[in-house]
């Protein structure tokens, strides 16, 4: 399709993402210390998802824009704020821009979304996405489930293929 870019997903750009995520999330905090007393400490994992997720799977797909999640462990208080989404620019890269984005982004539009999961701050990240993708119970869930994800964090599983789960050879 025109205006994707089939450019390889590299670990460069995967960190970059990763630091988009963090830049996105001490803003809203930042702006909002009700959900950053409830929430800052709570990040289970930051997953690029959906169709660049799938192209980095896949190298077929192409990327429009960058959807990156991340997945909180829910507080008994209150979930995270499931509608909360943030919209940053990935800026001046080999990826380009999606020609019908704002004309102010320089680059790709990195898409900044959340949710909380039903898991302990200590559960396994790989694990907690898997189970939330396999068990869809809320539309967004399903919809992820589609496509790919890809951990961004915690960094020593940068870059793993959580979903699809990867077939045994």
């Amino acid at each position: 399709m025109i205006g994707r870019s089939y450019e390889k997903i590299e670990d460069a750009d995967l960190a970059r993402l990763a630091e988009l995520a963090r830049e996105d999330r001490d803003g809203f905090f930042r702006r909002n210390p009700r959900w950053r007393d409830l929430y800052a400490t709570r990040i289970v994992a930051v997953a690029l998802c959906q169709g660049a997720a799938q192209h980095f799977v896949d190298g077929r797909n192409g990327i429009k824009d960058f959807d990156v999640w991340t997945f909180f462990a829910q507080h008994s208080d209150s979930p995270f704020p499931y509608r909360r989404r943030g919209t940053l620019d990935f800026g001046p890269s080999k990826f380009g821009r999606w020609p019908e984005d704002r004309a102010t982004f320089i680059g790709r539009r990195v898409d900044l979304l959340a949710r909380s999961l039903p898991c302990s701050v200590d559960a396994d990240p790989v694990e907690a996405l898997r189970r939330y993708l396999s068990q869809p119970t809320t539309k967004s869930a399903a919809e992820l489930a589609h496509k790919a994800a890809v951990l961004l964090e915690p960094i020593r599983h940068r870059g793993m293929i959580v979903w699809p789960v990867p077939r045994l050879r």
